[in-house]
Parts: structure tokens; C-alpha cells; sequence
């Protein structure tokens, strides 16, 4: 299956957002739903179970100078199993202009056991845009080991690289599991706040969570692991705060 999604944000000069695109095809179908603060909210809605092996699906963000957007899924994503040898694909653009702001706020990615999916993010921020960034993955469902998942993201901020990072898991990426990456830890994610209002908070460990000011931008980058999904979106909506 393909499917491709578009939305487009711009400022409706009263200190609101207007959505003035938002297409999208099964599985990826996007609603308007009501916002606060100016800020226009969308959810993605799966209209179909998946994304199975061998499905390509796509989703554009461009969200206009003032502007402000936020994207949350209405439930998590569970890449499955489909015909032998094909890989599933998730790919993300956006393109935040200067003074404005994307929230991207999605449910759990589940790599269920016999997947082969990419889910791979690229971001654009101008000087003076604002981002937040969330990404997590749950490493099989309930009782079962995962299939292979890798997620990548990049992002680049006023032109220049701010972060690259990748991270497999499953049968394809041997040592996984070990200490030096997932420790064990069924659920890892990671969250991203870009915010040229003030200093990044100095780098820090605690428990299972890390804080980490990026050099290439006004940008923090949290990241941890934990036992299950409930205990991780605990440790990240912490992060937001």
C-alpha cells in the first residue's frame, strides 16, 4: 500500500493558525481537531492496520512563519509481518519557518515480532523556529520479540546539521539488546526541544534518562529507556515540562 499526507500551516494574522492544507490517504488520514492557545491540533488516524511489510507511506508538514502546529496520533503504530523480504517505510518531512512552531506528539511505534520497517524523519527549522520532537519505540509486543525496526532522524537547523541519530533493533542489528545500547529495556525513546527563547539546561543522567544540549542549535535532546511504554511517556512528559 502507498498512501501519501500533506498539511500546511500558516498564520491567520489574529494570533491563530489555519490549516490551509490537510490531505491524506488510508492508512493516513488527518483530522483537525479543537486546539487552544492558537495553536492548530491534528491527529493522524489509521484507517487501516499496519504499516505492513512492503508499505510506503508518506507525510509532509509545512508550517508557515507564526504559525504553530500540533500532530498526535490517536493510537500507536504497529509495524507487522507481510510478504517475505519487503521492508514497510515511514517517512516524515517537515519544514518549520522562522517563528513558528511544530509539536510532534505521536503514539508508540511497536516493531511486532517478524516486521522489517523504517520509519525515517528529516526536519528543515529556520533560525527562530521552535520544535518539539517526540519519538518512541516499543521493541515487541506483549510476551514476544521484536521484528527488525530502525528509526532515523534528522534535522537541520538554519541550514547546518543538528542532529543525526539512528537507532535498529531486532534480528538485523546484532548487540541491540546489549549494555552499550538498549540495556535490556523493551521501550526506548527520545524527545527533541528546539527553543531559541533561552539557554539548553546543562547535560545530565538521571536513572535511565539523559539530558544532552546539542552544539548546533538552541536544542536539548532527552532520551531513556524503561520496562514498558506507561513508565517511558512518564520519563518524556517530564522532558516537555
Amino acid at each position: 500500500m502507498r498512501a501519501f499526507a500533506r498539511l500546511v500551516a500558516r498564520a491567520d494574522g489574529r494570533g491563530g493558525t489555519v490549516l490551509t492544507e490537510l490531505h491524506g490517504e488510508t492508512p493516513l488520514l488527518l483530522r483537525q481537531t479543537p486546539g487552544d492557545g492558537g495553536v492548530a491540533t491534528v491527529h493522524v488516524v489509521g484507517g487501516a492496520a499496519g504499516p505492513l511489510a512492503g508499505d510506503d507511506l508518506r507525510l509532509e508538514i509545512d508550517v508557515g512563519p507564526g504559525a504553530a502546529v500540533r500532530v498526535h496520533s490517536v493510537a500507536a503504530s504497529v509495524a507487522l509481518p507481510g510478504r517475505p523480504g519487503a521492508v514497510s517505510r515511514m517517512a516524515v518531512r517537515a519544514v518549520v519557518h522562522d517563528g513558528a512552531a511544530l509539536h510532534w506528539l505521536p503514539e508508540q511505534l511497536v516493531a511486532a515480532a517478524g516486521c522489517a520497517h523504517l520509519a525515517e524523519s528529516r526536519i528543515e527549522l529556520a533560525a527562530g523556529a521552535r520544535l518539539s520532537w517526540r519519538d518512541e519505540l516499543i521493541c515487541g509486543r506483549y510476551g514476544e520479540a521484536p521484528g527488525s525496526a530502525v528509526v532515523h532522524t534528522q534535522v537541520d537547523y538554519d541550514g547546518l546539521p543538528l542532529l543525526r541519530q539512528s537507532l535498529a533493533v531486532g534480528p538485523q542489528a546484532p548487540g541491540w539488546a546489549g549494555p552499550a545500547v538498549l540495556g535490556g529495556a523493551p521501550a526506548t525513546g527520545s524527545l527533541l526541544v528546539v527553543d531559541p527563547s533561552g539557554p539548553a539546561p546543562p547535560a545530565s543522567v538521571e536513572g535511565t534518562v539523559a539530558r544532552l544540549p546539542l552544539a548546533g542549535g538552541p536544542a536539548t535532546l532527552w532520551t531513556a529507556t524503561a520496562p514498558d511504554a506507561h513508565t517511558l511517556r512518564a520519563h518524556l512528559t517530564v522532558c516537555e515540562k
